[in-house]
């Protein structure tokens, strides 16, 4: 799956409405973009996205594991950059809450 296929169905998890400018996805509120959003690269952005889904984060010396409320877990190894990692995993569990949305 494509970071964007990522990022629209974790948006469509939390709710969000997003507008396509060029490359970049846009929060909109009532038709006005509000600012771009982007939680694969901002930290704001992934927290927001996690406590919106009531996400659970676990850390191991490794890997970073993320929990839905439904106890689907999503694990990613942390590589050069448990930052990264950590974000990704955020993301790729929003997105499998998502895909189960009709």
């Amino acid at each position: 799956m494509s970071d964007r296929e990522l990022l629209e169905l974790a948006a469509k998890a939390a709710g969000l409405d997003l507008t396509v400018v060029g490359d970049s996805l846009y929060f909109t509120r009532g038709g006005y973009l509000m600012r771009r959003w982007n939680p694969l690269a901002d930290e704001g952005d992934a927290l927001r996205l996690m406590v919106a889904l009531r996400l659970s984060l676990i850390r191991y010396a490794l890997h970073v594991m993320v929990v839905d409320p439904n106890r689907v877990a999503v694990s990613e190894n942390y590589m050069a950059d448990p930052a990264v990692a950590t974000r990704r995993a955020i993301v790729r569990a929003a997105a499998e809450i998502g895909k189960g949305m009709k």
